[in-house]
């Protein structure tokens, strides 16, 4: 996963602290498709019992052209990986509080968690491939302040008050500009 342009950052701090009125950290995480350990949810989140025809389908088109396109890609791109490859968890009780962050973000083209001393919020900037001009404004998908808000731990987990969690794994550029910043107030709420 490549850096995104740093404009789509400043846009999505300025969204953030325009409504907040505070400083927050912007953490750019990609993609959300983690796996999931918890119960009521497969591994790949859908809900258990659902959509069992649609499943269905979606496992014989995985299995089929999905190993072609692996085939192709690993040949082609000198091993780029699994397309379907999964990065992160969430992990907690059945109906875990974790699960409505997760779930708003797991479509958003390009995922950004903001946190601040009182609120926590997941906004999606849209695709960042193309020329910032050229692409909508960012949206929150998700966002909760406290005493309801998570507890973040900027360099890998978001944990909820009931034990719930999310993990996630950062790129190596964004753990780098991470490791930059001075965050003694996030490292507080850890």
């Amino acid at each position: 996963m490549t850096q995104p342009d740093p404009e789509f950052r400043l846009r999505v701090r300025a969204l953030a602290e325009s409504q907040w009125r505070e400083p927050v950290v912007v953490i750019h995480l990609g993609e959300v498709k983690p796996d999931f350990d918890v119960p009521g949810r497969r591994k790949d989140g859908t809900v258990i019992g659902k959509r069992l025809v649609r499943r269905f389908f979606w496992n014989l088109f995985r299995g089929t052209v999905g190993s072609l396109v692996n085939v192709v890609l690993s040949v082609a791109g000198g091993g780029v990986g699994n397309v379907f490859e999964r990065s992160g968890k969430v992990t907690g009780p059945e109906n875990a509080q974790a699960l409505g962050l997760v779930d708003a973000a797991r479509p958003a083209d390009s995922a950004w968690l903001v946190f601040s001393q009182s609120q926590v919020a997941m906004i999606d900037s849209g695709r960042t491939f193309v020329d910032p001009k050229d692409s909508p404004p960012p949206t929150i998908l998700w966002h909760a302040t406290t005493p309801d808000a998570p507890r973040v731990t900027p360099r890998k987990r978001i944990v909820w008050p009931d034990g719930s969690a999310y993990e996630y794994v950062l790129s190596y550029d964004e753990a780098k500009l991470l490791k930059q910043l001075t965050l003694p107030e996030a490292d507080e709420r850890a």
